[in-house]
C-alpha cells in the first residue's frame, strides 16, 4: 500500500473519531452547565478548551465562555479545526482521495454525513436542538464503524483505519480524565463530586460498565476502570491492546518502532496497579502516557505514513 493511501485512511478514521469524541464532550459539558450551583467557578465550561488545547484562540473570538458559545465554536466553526463540523470535513475529504480502497457503503455513510451537516450548519444549533445533534454525530460514527468493520476486506486499509480509531480513543481518553479528574478532586462538595463523576463516565460510554464491575463510586473505581480494566472499550488499556495487535496484522516490516512503543507502553497498563497510579499521581501518569501516546502517533507517522 501506498504510504499516501495509508495516511487518508489512518486520518479519515482519526477525524470521525475526534468528532464523535468533541459531540461526548459537549453532551456532558451542556448537562453539567445545566444543574444548579455545578459551575460556579466556570471550570465545567472552560474544560472543553483546556481537553482540546484551544482556550486562546476561543478566547480571541468569543467575549465570554458560555454554553452557546462552546457549541458554536466546537459544533459547527469552520474556522476551528477541532470542530465537529471541520473533523466531518476532513474525514470526507479523505474518503473521497480513497473511494477506490473503500467500500461504497463506507463512503456514502461519510458523504451523506458530511451533506447533512453542512444543510444543518445553516439552522445553527440552539440549546433545543443541541442534544439532538449531538446525538446525530454519535449516530453517524456508529454508522461509519459498522459499515467499515461490516464490509471491509480485512487486510491492511482495515487495519489502518481501525488504527487510527483507537489511537485517536485512546489520546481522547487521556485528556478527558486528566481534566476532569483536577476539576473534579478540587471540589468539596460530595454531591456536586458524585454529578461529575457520573458525567465523567457517560463522556466515554463507560457509565453503565462501572455499575456492572464496581458497587461504589469513587475516584480510585473511575481510574482504574478508565485506566487499567480493557472490558471497557474506550479505557487506555483497551485501546492500546487494540493498537498492539493492529500493528502485529499490518504488512512489511516498517514497523518495528511503533510495534515496540506499543508493546512496552500496553505492558505497563496490563501489569500496573491503580495503587502505582494514585502513588504516582493521576494527573503526572497521565501526562507521561499522553506523551507516550504521542510518540507512536509519531513513530507510526515516520514508520507508515511517511513518503519514501
Amino acid at each position: 500500500m501506498l504510504s499516501r493511501t495509508a495516511s487518508e485512511l489512518y486520518w479519515m478514521a482519526r477525524f470521525l473519531e475526534r468528532a464523535e469524541n468533541t459531540a461526548r464532550m459537549l453532551d456532558v459539558t451542556q448537562t453539567m452547565s445545566l444543574m444548579p450551583l455545578i459551575d460556579a467557578d466556570n471550570s465545567e465550561l472552560i474544560a472543553p478548551l483546556t481537553i482540546t488545547g484551544t482556550h486562546e484562540p476561543f478566547m480571541a473570538r468569543y467575549k465570554n465562555v458560555s454554553m452557546d458559545n462552546l457549541l458554536a465554536f466546537f459544533g459547527l466553526d469552520e474556522e476551528n479545526p477541532s470542530s465537529i463540523f471541520s473533523c466531518i470535513r476532513m474525514a470526507r475529504d479523505n474518503a473521497h482521495s480513497v473511494r477506490g480502497k473503500i467500500p461504497s457503503e463506507v463512503w456514502e455513510s461519510i458523504n451523506a454525513t458530511w451533506l447533512e451537516i453542512k444543510a444543518l450548519r445553516k439552522k445553527g444549533i440552539s440549546h433545543t436542538s443541541a442534544q439532538a445533534f449531538l446525538d446525530w454525530v454519535k449516530e453517524r460514527s456508529h454508522l461509519f464503524r459498522g459499515a467499515t468493520f461490516g464490509t471491509i476486506m480485512r487486510g491492511d486499509v482495515l487495519w489502518f483505519i481501525r488504527l487510527g480509531t483507537f489511537i485517536e480513543r485512546a489520546d481522547n481518553t487521556a485528556r478527558i480524565l486528566d481534566v476532569k479528574y483536577q476539576v473534579i478532586q478540587e471540589d468539596e462538595d460530595s454531591v456536586r463530586e458524585f454529578y461529575r463523576w457520573n458525567a465523567l463516565l457517560r463522556s466515554v460510554g463507560a457509565y453503565e460498565s462501572h455499575q456492572t464491575l464496581y458497587k461504589g463510586l469513587s475516584r480510585q473505581s473511575v481510574a482504574e476502570l478508565l485506566i487499567l480494566r480493557n472490558e471497557v472499550p474506550r479505557s487506555l488499556r483497551a485501546s492500546l491492546e487494540e493498537v498492539e495487535q493492529l500493528l502485529a496484522l499490518i504488512e512489511g516490516n516498517a514497523g518495528h518502532e511503533p510495534r515496540r512503543l506499543t508493546t512496552v507502553l500496553n505492558a505497563n497498563l496490563r501489569f500496573g496497579k491503580i495503587e502505582e497510579v494514585f502513588a504516582e499521581g493521576v494527573h503526572q501518569y497521565l501526562t507521561r502516557f499522553l506523551n507516550d501516546i504521542g510518540a507512536i502517533g509519531q513513530s507510526i507517522h515516520r514508520a507508515y505514513l511517511e513518503a519514501l
